[in-house]
């Protein structure tokens, strides 16, 4: 998959192309089945497949402060949209001079003049252009005057549910792991860096990682989860996993803490990833060391059961 920063760096003689559009965070069932679209069509058509995506979020441009946990990192989105078979993704850097470009400019500059667009794929529904003035019917309209083809690409659904970053977002908030998995079509993921802690959990024999998670990462809600912990290198690993403030301990800062079952080594400085497979419990407050201690063994035993 070829990988573009902006629009503009579409080679000389970059022929037709189908196009899809969105923030895609998560990469979702509905995301997939747009993206899957768009790459089924190219190939019947015989051209390329181009995914147009932004960065940073549109939301924390156009309203500062605003900016939604993110399910995926760029990264972690970018492995997930070539996985799909898509020949190019194209991230625009989204500025306030791009936010502000009106439809009809948007359609001509990106779609038109750059990227040849003979047919453009997007969900059902899709706004563009300043103010997100532009929905599906103006896009068609757009489209028959500069000579491309317009398909929506329904919502998907379960359940009466309609699979949305947003409802993930809200999943995850909860701590309700399983159905973001539902809806992601794969275990909700956090990444980050392994830092020191407090070393509490060695005292207690059961040694943590400590995560320093993206400021904007979509962490779990506080509780206890099991889970996979992914390094870059070696199978993955069955891990217990702490999101809180270690109530008995008097914390204060949130904390994402995951102890990986069978597991004898240094994780201090690796960048690794923790998929989550299930809630086990809420965060508790224990009186003593010795019942926290049987706690930690027994969330550790359901772990091996979720995960193994």
């Amino acid at each position: 998959m070829q990988r573009w920063r902006g629009y503009e760096a579409a080679p000389g003689g970059w022929g037709r192309s189908v196009v899809t559009i969105g923030v895609f965070d998560g990469v979702h069932r509905g995301h997939q089945a747009t993206i899957g679209h768009a790459v089924a069509r190219a190939r019947e058509l015989g051209v390329k497949s181009v995914v147009v995506t932004f960065d940073p979020h549109p939301a924390e441009v156009v309203r500062p402060g605003s900016h939604p946990a993110v399910l995926t990192e760029p990264a972690r989105k970018a492995e997930l949209i070539e996985a799909l078979g898509v020949d190019v993704l194209c991230v625009v850097p989204f500025t306030v001079e791009f936010s502000r470009l009106p439809p009809e400019a948007f359609v001509h500059d990106v779609l038109v003049a750059h990227l040849h667009a003979a047919l453009v794929v997007v969900g059902d529904n899709f706004r563009f252009g300043h103010r997100a003035a532009g929905d599906v019917p103006l896009l068609e309209r757009l489209g028959r005057t500069f000579g491309f083809a317009v398909e929506g690409a329904p919502l998907v659904a379960e359940a009466g549910t309609v699979f949305s970053s947003t409802y993930i977002r809200s999943c995850v908030d909860a701590g309700d792991v399983g159905a973001a998995a539902a809806a992601l079509g794969r275990p909700h993921r956090v990444e980050g860096v392994v830092v020191r802690g407090d070393q509490r959990g060695r005292e207690l024999g059961y040694p943590t990682a400590n995560l320093l998670t993206h400021r904007y990462a979509a962490v779990p809600a506080d509780g206890v989860y099991a889970a996979r912990l992914v390094r870059r290198d070696g199978e993955p690993l069955a891990a217990a996993v702490s999101i809180g403030t270690n109530p008995t301990f008097s914390g204060r800062e949130r904390r994402v803490e995951a102890y990986a079952l069978d597991f004898t080594g240094d994780l201090y400085g690796e960048r690794l990833a923790l998929d989550f497979v299930a809630h086990l419990r809420e965060q508790r407050t224990y009186d003593a060391i010795e019942p926290l201690v049987a706690q930690i063994a027994e969330d550790v035993e359901r772990t091996r059961r979720a995960v193994l």
